[in-house]
């Protein structure tokens, strides 16, 4: 069972009912939220290029994996599953985007998209806002989340995690040592995610160097970060 989508992330608290069915009066839910700005931005910096269709992770392989970890329903494993992924929408990319958010309902996820009016922008406390009503309607057993950004999510999850719930961090090691590192959480590289990709990313895991060595490219042109030193300078 997929938990209501159409409860919305910036909606207040849900009042329990503890006579609803499950544990503790509500349902074991398993909750997938999806960071698509952070997602999309630190794959850029890891492959040192802008994400292609061939780089960007597969949403299909993704809930394959995510409801195969949910266990069965009075099992042991979550009464519901739900997926979630937030982006914000440049007005400038709405008809190109369109075409992605239908894949993604077609994959079993609820998008919620919220327009971008500045570069500043963060989606952060809609996800933050909707984990927090889940935590209410139901009984949040597992909670799996897709960003690498631990100035905003650390402090939440490790109190989630505090209280019971199994948090899981899927990022990429790079970018992500706030969850790497944490005793509470658990931390997932995305590449790690069977068929995750559809090919291995061009990028050198210092978690998994090999034996001999390997060699890790610039991100940056030498001549645009001296530039932007010099600019800095002057400034």
């Amino acid at each position: 069972m997929t938990a209501d989508p159409d409860v919305q992330p910036d909606a207040d608290p849900v009042v329990l009912d503890a006579t609803a069915p499950g544990a503790a009066g509500r349902p074991a839910l398993d909750l997938l939220v999806w960071d698509a700005p952070n997602i999309d931005m630190t794959l850029a910096t890891v492959i040192g290029a802008r994400p292609t269709a061939a780089s960007r992770p597969r949403f299909d392989a993704i809930a394959a994996w995510f409801v195969g970890g949910a266990g069965e329903a009075g099992a042991g494993g979550a009464d519901d599953v739900e997926a979630c992924v937030f982006a914000n929408v440049p007005p400038q990319h709405v008809t190109t985007l369109r075409g992605w958010v239908e894949a993604l309902r077609s994959f079993g996820y609820s998008v919620f998209a919220r327009p971008k009016s500045r570069p500043d922008d963060d989606i952060d406390q809609s996800m933050l806002d909707h984990i927090e009503v889940r935590a209410h309607s139901h009984q949040l057993r597992r909670l799996v989340v897709f960003s690498g950004d631990g100035r905003n999510f650390r402090e939440p999850l490790e109190e989630l995690a505090r209280a019971g719930t199994e948090v899981v961090v899927v990022a990429f090691s790079e970018v992500a040592g706030y969850a790497s590192t944490s005793d509470l959480l658990h931390f997932v590289d995305i590449e790690d995610v069977p068929g995750a990709f559809a090919a291995p990313l061009d990028r050198v895991r210092l978690d998994s160097l090999p034996v001999d060595g390997a060699w890790l490219r610039p991100t940056k042109s030498l001549r645009d970060a001296a530039a932007t030193f010099a600019s800095k300078r002057t400034a």
